[in-house]
């Protein structure tokens, strides 16, 4: 019996040190798994293409922009006078068609506008009858000169004669011009075709800005119709006040932005430096070609414009690209790389749940880099990438706050 007790007593022993062995080996893995976890926070994110899309996140590339020792102004865009027309009547006359709108292009030569005038059918009707005239006076002038030749005639009458046919010519060339201009062709007029109205063609190629005429409205001589700008010629007049004009030269790029609608940068080359103050502001015209990208820029717009004064460029990401996070800064890499293994061991249960909901759903994963962020200007900020991030590499530029707060919301777990 004694014997047997003992026994029991061995097999309690094995069984409470095999307990305290596990609770031990439980305990460490535990802590390792957090030591991990402190060690390695996830700095990958995984949003799906209906994420990407709700939030309007934007990929773009790390630029060269020059943001050191600028000079920031005010300015206008302008388009010069040879690149505006105000297009108007060489004739009074009544509107008929008008089959152009505002904001469209027109081609230089295209048909503006057509009106019509009793006059013009009076002129093509002169212009007949000197034609008939005129083939009258030639056989009378070649009747008189051989008579003069001859001596059979007088030397009056062939002078007449003479002075008639070329007094009718010049009513001819006269008439032809004015149908010419109320764009009828001379050789075409007939007594069959007589036409009463004219077009009005544009004068230059570009975008209707303005519609003064209507339909059935009279014009007088010379009044305007309409009028064209050539926006593609557009160019930007900057403000310089008078101590920075020194530091102006010729070739300057310019980085400006719209007043009103920021967000867009576009860029201007110095071509001429004025030498005149503009009214009382104290501040000199520079006047600049803009070059690249000229879509949304309307003549009259203002801007605000900074002139780099260094040719040093450096790698810039828009400002709002960059988030921060325990005071460091950082930007979003699009990466081929998932998410670390041990996150997905802690969010295993988890996965199970879910993983039959997003096995087929696409992800795209991004990378939290720390950058050290230098000069900030016209929206773009200089950055440092902490670790190299290789050219054209993907990167967020818009919806960056939104994946960080992913990030950290899910405490770097990535279901």
């Amino acid at each position: 019996m004694k014997k047997i007790n003992n026994i029991i007593l061995s097999l309690l022993a094995l069984v409470f040190l095999s307990n305290c062995t596990k609770e031990v080996k439980t305990e460490q893995h535990t802590e390792e798994k957090e030591a991990l976890h402190d060690e390695a926070p996830q700095t990958i994110a995984s949003l799906t293409e209906e994420q990407i899309n709700a939030v309007g996140v934007t990929l773009g590339t790390i630029e060269q922009k020059e943001l050191t020792a600028m000079i920031k102004a005010n300015g206008l865009l302008n388009v010069p006078n040879s690149n505006r027309a105000s297009v108007a009547a060489m004739f009074g006359g009544v509107i008929q068609t008008l089959p152009i709108q505002e904001g469209a292009y027109v081609k230089k030569g295209q048909v503006i506008a057509t009106i019509a005038n009793p006059e013009f059918v009076v002129a093509q009707e002169q212009y007949l009858t000197v034609l008939s005239k005129i083939t009258y006076a030639n056989q009378e002038f070649k009747r008189q000169k051989e008579l003069f030749d001859n001596d059979a005639g007088a030397k009056k009458n062939y002078q007449n004669a003479s002075a008639e046919l070329k007094n009718l010519n010049a009513q001819k060339a006269s008439l032809a011009k004015q149908l010419q201009m109320m764009g009828i062709n001379p050789l075409k007029v007939s007594n069959q075709n007589l036409k009463n109205g004219m077009v009005i063609t544009a004068p230059i190629s570009g975008t209707v800005s303005k519609i003064i005429a209507q339909i059935g409205s009279y014009v007088d001589v010379s009044a305007p119709v309409a009028e064209i700008i050539d926006n593609s010629s557009i160019h930007l007049d900057l403000q310089v006040f008078e101590k920075d004009v020194p530091k102006m030269k010729i070739g300057q790029v310019i980085q400006f932005e719209i007043t009103n609608n920021p967000g867009k940068t576009y860029e201007a080359v110095v071509f001429s430096i004025g030498s005149t103050f503009e009214n009382d502001s104290k501040t000199i015209a520079v006047h600049s070609k803009v070059t690249g990208n000229k879509d949304g820029l309307i003549h009259g717009m203002n801007i605000t414009g900074a002139v780099s004064l260094s040719s040093i460029k450096t790698p810039a990401v828009p400002t709002e690209a960059i988030v921060e996070a325990d005071g460091k800064f950082y930007i979003f890499v699009k990466t081929n790389q998932a998410a670390s293994e041990h996150h997905h061991e802690e969010g295993a249960e988890h996965t199970e749940e879910k993983g039959a909901e997003h096995q087929h759903e696409k992800t795209v994963n991004f990378e939290k880099v720390e950058i050290v962020k230098g000069t900030s200007n016209m929206g773009y900020t200089a950055i440092t990438p902490v670790k190299e991030i290789h050219a054209n590499t993907p990167i967020v530029v818009k919806g960056a706050f939104f994946i960080n707060a992913k990030l950290s919301n899910t405490g770097g777990h990535q279901h």
